[in-house]
């Protein structure tokens, strides 16, 4: 909700987010100075919200340190569950898993980042845990390029205005101009293909997932070690087959 509307806009429910959202795979444990510096919240409310909040079963403290409780995952499992269409999907990412005996996963677009909305796991591919509701950059990602290859233009400059352009390999790109080429690109041949720019060894492929108005609705992707998968094997083999699933998955979310 925009704050053009002060009257609606409740204040405190954004600083409560706020400080649950202060903690992350950087800092799964923080003390309440670091949540106030983390937040820009006087030291005070900080402490109010994190009471309020253990008070809730979200939140865990030592007395001196506090981390985030399972419970803070009912939250994101409130917005999964009202999607049953990934339920439904599953079988044919666990299908093409198996074809190409790859990892399958299938995401959405939340801010700068994509947040995974499924996934199908035959090994452990990349060395940072990723599951349902992990989130990832989007403009180094294949599943990240098809999801923003479907933004108007005004919402691409917005999210070049927001995103941090930062590398996480020696391969990621990070020039606006040559991203916006990319992205234009993965519009017109309807792929993204991505190439050790997440993670050194890891070649990832992605195709986006369509409603019936034709609007990307969500993206699916296909992960494989680059020493193992060559990019042509990927094209030929790997592609055909994530496109259709892909349509098949499109079909699952028209029907919900």
């Amino acid at each position: 909700m925009s704050r053009a509307n002060p009257s609606e806009y409740v204040q405190s429910l954004e600083r409560g987010l706020a400080v649950i959202t202060a903690f992350g795979p950087d800092a799964p444990v923080l003390t309440l100075s670091e949540i106030a510096t983390r937040t820009g919240l006087p030291r005070a409310a900080a402490r109010r919200f994190l009471l309020t909040l253990r008070h809730l079963g979200y939140v865990d403290s030592d007395g001196r340190q506090f981390s985030l409780r399972p419970k803070v995952l009912d939250l994101g499992y409130a917005y999964l569950s009202s999607l049953p269409v990934w339920e439904v999907a599953k079988p044919h990412m666990r299908e093409l898993a198996d074809k190409v005996r790859e990892t399958t996963s299938a995401s959405v677009l939340d801010g700068t980042d994509i947040v995974f909305a499924a996934r199908v796991e035959t090994g452990r591919i990349m060395n940072m845990t990723l599951g349902v509701g992990s989130r990832l950059p989007a403009f180094p990602t294949a599943m990240g390029r098809v999801l923003l290859a479907d933004l108007s233009p005004e919402a691409l400059d917005a999210y070049f205005t927001q995103a941090d352009l930062e590398p996480l390999t020696d391969r990621t790109v990070t020039k606006v101009s040559q991203l916006r080429a990319i992205i234009a690109e993965t519009g017109r041949q309807g792929f993204a293909l991505v190439d050790q720019e997440v993670e050194e060894g890891v070649r990832s492929l992605a195709c986006p997932i369509q409603s019936a108005k034709g609007r990307t609705e969500a993206a699916l992707t296909v992960c494989s070690h680059a020493f193992r998968v060559s990019i042509e094997r990927i094209i030929d083999e790997f592609l055909p087959l994530a496109r259709e699933t892909a349509e098949r998955i499109g079909l699952e979310i028209r029907r919900h």
